[in-house]
């Protein structure tokens, strides 16, 4: 068998995946490979590289930046949060990713997109940590509207979680049979019909494709949400959430607020790290 990582995204949400994750780092909980959407990946890719503390420490530091999230970039640049800032000066300069231990470290690590022109959901599997990941990485955290498409690979790539919120069918294609999931809403939660939609069909009327994506998005995470629900009740994946919605805005810019997402997700990881060990042990 092999052990898997799902990391659901969600923009600042994912504070509290951060905060399981380094529990898991800093008691050495090993997994196969990983796989994250959005704000999972651009978070996650910190397991691979065995960094504990940073995704958490960046945000705290640059959160209020204008350079990393702001309405002024979002005019001057087209992205909401800064496509250079972020996945260059921010991990080559100020908080560096540790490139070598990423591409020393067995794991595989995975992340998704949504191709603009199919609508359909594309996935990378990262290699060295270097340019081209990073850029996957932003593709995958492209939120719409908000973002400027990526062009990577020959595809025109925008946010993951349009069309696959959590990728655990993909990792499990992958051979991945056992799988700690993360996701970032409370048990029982529904997605209700996109509000943006009229506008998102107004902006990118050239690509119907990824639009009809859009107008189904909540079907589709809401049927994954049961078949998760499924895999966890047959004991065939283990699912971590929020115990409680979580008291924080997809662009949060208070360092509390972040630090107090954070230490739910930890608290979350020490009260499952027994049942973690114990789950992924079961493939021997």
């Amino acid at each position: 068998m092999r052990t898997g990582l799902v990391m659901e995204g969600g923009a600042m949400r994912g504070m509290f995946t951060c905060g399981v994750i380094d529990v898991f780092m800093e008691h050495d909980i090993e997994f196969d490979g990983g796989a994250g959407i959005s704000a999972g990946a651009v978070f996650g890719c910190n397991y691979k590289s065995r960094q504990p503390g940073r995704a958490i420490r960046y945000n705290k530091t640059y959160c209020r930046d204008p350079r990393y999230c702001s309405i002024r970039s979002l005019i001057r640049t087209g992205d909401l949060y800064g496509a250079d800032f972020c996945y260059r000066e921010l991990p080559d300069e100020l908080d560096i990713f540790d490139r070598e231990a990423f591409r020393e470290n067995p794991m595989e690590f995975f992340m998704g997109a949504t191709d603009v022109r199919t609508g359909e959901a594309v996935y990378h599997k990262c290699t060295d940590g270097g340019v081209k990941d990073l850029l996957w990485m932003r593709a995958s955290a492209s939120m719409p509207i908000v973002s400027r498409p990526v062009v990577i690979d020959g595809y025109l790539l925008l946010d993951g979680g349009i069309v696959d919120g959590v990728p655990f069918a993909y990792m499990e294609e992958q051979g991945y049979d056992r799988n700690v999931i993360i996701l970032t809403r409370p048990a029982g939660y529904r997605k209700k019909k996109s509000s943006i939609l009229p506008l998102m069909k107004l902006i990118l009327r050239e690509y119907p494709n990824v639009t009809e994506a859009m107008a189904v998005r909540h079907e589709r995470y809401n049927a994954q949400m049961s078949a998760i629900e499924e895999r966890e009740k047959a004991g065939m994946a283990l699912v971590i959430r929020p115990p409680f919605a979580l008291p924080i805005a997809r662009t949060e810019k208070d360092p509390r607020k972040l630090e107090e997402v954070y230490q739910i997700g930890r608290q979350e990881g020490n009260r499952r790290l027994k049942e973690v060990e114990a789950f992924l042990a079961q493939k021997h």
